[in-house]
């Protein structure tokens, strides 16, 4: 079972190298940004020069610090919207493309169960992509400081100091890595019922996939005026229990993380015993596990001679 798992996962990266190339499309693209955005500061040699004095004789830790965490969130959330959009696709195009170009005889002529190719792909979608967009994001954070350190250096400024010496790379990776995997977990009767589709659908899956989420909501509230659908489903992504506040703005204020370094801390804003304990959590696991159990019950009957 974990063999043949680790067998379908690899196919996974095989078919679709969109998994890893993504992010590294993305982290170049970030990465030329900051490049290009530093060439650009270099023009202002006074105000530089004041804001590297500034920094290093004037801030303290707490402003290095929220002003480095800033910068990791600012060259962040580029990947996290490449990955929403990157596991749709993915999931709609994964069984959906073996019965169109028929690649799914071959696979069903090999000692592997349907349910096994099915979770393997709902594995990938949920844990690998995420995964492979930490990953990405770690090395841009990397090149991206590295790149940073070199030019404050040639301005005449501590890199030592000024990047390294207050940059919490340990709270913000951890920080992301479990936001990227609470997500996936969190949205994974969206991911399930992707699959479902594109295992039943006998073409246009993305419309298949979108066209219900748009109607239910839409002929709900013309004849029952309520929005019960709309709230407990479209309204999902902005509802998971992870964070102790979803207000960013006040993240980055003043007088947030004056009284200690702690505040600076995105470890320290995230809840994981509330989102593990959330019903809500539990409740979209159950309805993964009825669509799963469907893409299953689908792929195996259904007849692609």
């Amino acid at each position: 079972m974990i063999g043949n798992q680790l067998a379908l996962i690899k196919r996974e990266f095989w078919e679709h190298r969109s998994i890893y190339v993504t992010p590294l499309a993305i982290g170049s693209i970030v990465t030329l940004s900051v490049l290009a955005m530093l060439v650009f500061a270099s023009g202002f040699a006074k105000e530089l020069d004041m804001a590297i004095f500034g920094a290093s004789n004037l801030a303290g830790e707490g402003e290095r610090k929220a002003a480095l965490t800033a910068f990791f969130v600012g060259t962040s959330w580029l990947f996290l919207v490449a990955l929403a959009i990157l596991t749709v696709f993915y999931c709609l195009d994964s069984l959906y493309g073996e019965r169109k170009d028929k690649s799914i005889l071959f696979w069903r002529s090999l000692p592997i169960t349907d349910a096994e190719t099915v979770i393997s792909k709902l594995i990938t979608a949920i844990v690998i992509i995420p995964v492979a967009a930490v990953i990405g994001i770690i090395a841009t954070h990397i090149a991206n400081l590295i790149i940073t350190s070199i030019w404050v250096s040639v301005k005449g400024g501590d890199a030592g100091l000024l990047i390294w010496g207050s940059v919490p790379l340990f709270d913000n990776w951890m920080a992301a890595f479990i936001v990227v995997l609470a997500s996936g977990i969190w949205m994974s009767p969206f991911i399930a019922w992707f699959l479902f589709v594109s295992a039943w659908t006998k073409r246009a899956p993305l419309l298949m996939a979108f066209m219900p989420l748009i109607l239910i909501p839409l002929l709900e509230w013309i004849f029952l005026r309520t929005r019960f659908f709309a709230t407990a489903v479209l309204d999902r992504g902005d509802a998971i229990p992870l964070f102790r506040t979803l207000d960013f703005e006040s993240f980055f204020e003043e007088e947030h993380w004056r009284n200690g370094l702690d505040g600076i801390s995105l470890l320290g804003h995230l809840d994981v015993v509330q989102f593990l304990t959330s019903p809500s959590m539990w409740g979209g696991l159950l309805v993964c596990a009825l669509f799963v159990t469907a893409t299953i019950y689908v792929r195996r009957y259904r007849d692609e001679s």
